[in-house]
């Protein structure tokens, strides 16, 4: 009797034992199960970010008539293999016109830009690749299409009929991540407009970039959609001087 009742307490012993095994071997395979998806999100949650840096990036390179834009355009994209979105002049059958009589063509051409520019930002949208981008949709609503209203050239109807199909498209638009504005002086611009020597640009006026220029100071003062950056460009020619371009880049670089 005393054997069996011996066997038995050793018996019930050795079963609490195993329990106790199972339960550690349960909890340890928890805690693994546990730290593999800890592991798991993290890499995944990193590698989100690398993707979204890598595929959301887009700078837009603003700046007056002249300043530089499309040179700079082309130079970063070579640089930093984006994708370039260049402003739609060469294909606008309105530029010539407008120039020429302003008051007239004023309409049509801010249209002709603003369908422009919105089917590039639909584009962007996707996301799928870094970008650079000449003059941004905001500009020709902000800058452009005010001062020709403020000057007369473009009468208050057609004004207001403007902004209201901005503001239904406005929605539907990212802003860049990075915006680089090309500061620069009125000789400056007027240089090198004279300098490549676009015919419909010959008649463009003095006043008419300076009133430009004033509302692009004044845009950029209170440019709050995304990181801002401002370069000067009245002492510097990235175009022909390789050492002034390698300055800007560098710049631009820390900053993205």
């Amino acid at each position: 009797m005393k054997d069996y009742k011996q066997k038995k307490y050793c018996f019930s012993n050795f079963l609490m034992r195993l329990q106790s095994v199972k339960s550690f071997l349960c909890f340890y395979k928890i805690i693994k199960t546990y730290e593999f998806f800890k592991l798991f999100f993290f890499f995944l949650k990193k590698k989100a970010i690398t993707l979204r840096l890598k595929y959301y990036m887009r700078i837009a390179i603003s700046g007056n008539i002249g300043a530089g834009k499309t040179s700079l355009v082309k130079l970063i994209s070579k640089s930093l293999g984006y994708t370039p979105y260049y402003e739609d002049v060469i294909a606008n059958p309105y530029l010539d016109d407008f120039y020429n009589h302003m008051e007239r063509w004023s309409f049509n051409l801010q249209i002709y830009f603003l369908n422009s520019r919105f089917k590039h930002a639909l584009e962007m949208n996707d996301g799928k690749k870094n970008i650079i981008q000449d003059r941004t949709i905001y500009e020709d609503a902000y800058i452009f299409a005010p001062n020709l209203n403020a000057m007369g050239l473009m009468p208050k109807r057609d004004y207001e009929n403007y902004l209201s199909l901005f503001d239904t498209m406005i929605h539907l638009v990212k802003a860049p991540d990075l915006l680089v504005y090309l500061e620069s002086s009125i000789p400056n611009l007027v240089n090198k407009i004279h300098k490549r020597g676009r015919e419909y640009e010959k008649t463009i006026s003095i006043e008419y970039l300076s009133r430009l220029n004033e509302r692009y100071e004044a845009w950029i003062a209170n440019y709050n959609s995304g990181k801002l950056l401002k370069i000067n460009v009245d002492d510097i020619d990235f175009v022909e001087n390789k050492s002034d371009y390698n300055k800007v880049l560098e710049i631009i670089k820390k900053e993205i």
